[in-house]
């Protein structure tokens, strides 16, 4: 039964939950159900070539459309507001053919600005102002960033680099003819819950599906490609202690152990994002991972 027939104007949904609660399965039976289409929320599915370690699972969506995937390469800078700027377009997209949009991952922050409509302006790096700036030290430039915004996130002032950059932003946010972006949705969320023990569970199985898929070759052939050791531990746990293993400062076996414990960290985390999300106004519709949660979600929608 199609919800898209009866409802053209139905509005979009969003399938949020820690890694590895099958968040895609669950996306990919809803666009079929409801005629529409996949958009991930996933910071490193962006990329190419990154298959295996960012769980894109691309053979769960068969003929079913998906967006956001696979569209710059490895190493590619690629900015919060370069991710919403593809968004917003897709979204426009999706709504002149009038498909449903169907908004699934777990990254905290991508979903954030989703959701709660950061309006965040472009910023490219400013020469001009960064040889104005070379000589102030730490303290100066702290002063000059409190100066022109309230600075909500103290890890701005700890870093040279990370405060330049939020300096560069803020100047941008003062220029009214800095191109902006901004989401402006009213979805259906549903979050995905596992609880610990099944959830520990899940990742150890899924990391072994992995590794047996071929992680470690896909790391190598990053690493073939030119990407450095740093660049791969920036991409993330998987490609970080896989990259550990091939530069043999881990055994296969431990390597396993401590990359399991961190995605079930990281997991962690995840879970807390959202709760805190919820705790600043976004409603999330909270479905058990083992429980059919198509056949719940689908109930849900028709409410």
């Amino acid at each position: 039964m199609s919800i898209a027939n009866e409802n053209p104007n139905a509005r979009p949904v969003v399938v949020l939950g820690p890694t590895a609660c099958g968040k895609t399965r669950l996306a990919v039976g809803l666009a079929r159900a409801m005629g529409g289409e996949v958009v991930s929320a996933d910071s490193r599915q962006v990329f190419r070539g990154m298959d295996i370690g960012t769980g894109k699972d691309l053979q769960d969506y068969g003929e079913t459309p998906y967006h956001l995937i696979d569209i710059v390469d490895p190493g590619t800078p690629f900015s919060l507001f370069d991710y919403l700027s593809v968004m917003q377009r897709t979204l426009e997209e999706l709504e002149t053919r009038e498909m449903r949009p169907i908004i699934a991952g777990g990254s905290g922050l991508y979903l954030d600005a989703i959701l709660r409509g950061y309006r965040l302006v472009e910023a490219p790096v400013d020469p001009l102002l960064r040889e104005r700036l070379k000589h102030h030290d730490q303290e100066r430039l702290n002063a000059l960033l409190a100066s022109l915004r309230p600075l909500h996130n103290t890890t701005d002032t700890q870093d040279r680099e990370r405060t330049l950059r939020a300096i560069e932003i803020a100047y941008a946010e003062l220029n009214e003819d800095s191109p902006s972006v901004q989401i402006s949705i009213d979805p259906v969320v549903i979050g995905l819950h596992c609880d610990s023990d099944r959830l520990r569970t899940r990742i150890r199985e899924r990391l072994e599906t992995r590794l047996d898929e071929g992680l470690i070759d896909e790391v190598e052939s990053l690493r073939a490609a030119g990407l450095s050791w740093r660049q791969l531990d920036e991409l993330g746990l998987e490609y970080r202690y896989v990259a550990l293993y091939l530069q043999e400062q881990l055994n296969r076996n431990d390597m396993m152990q401590k990359l399991a414990s961190a995605i079930y960290l990281f997991a962690r985390q995840q879970v807390k994002w959202f709760r805190r999300m919820e705790r600043q106004g976004v409603a999330i519709h909270w479905l058990e991972a083992d429980d059919a949660p198509l056949d719940a979600a689908l109930t849900l929608l028709r409410s």
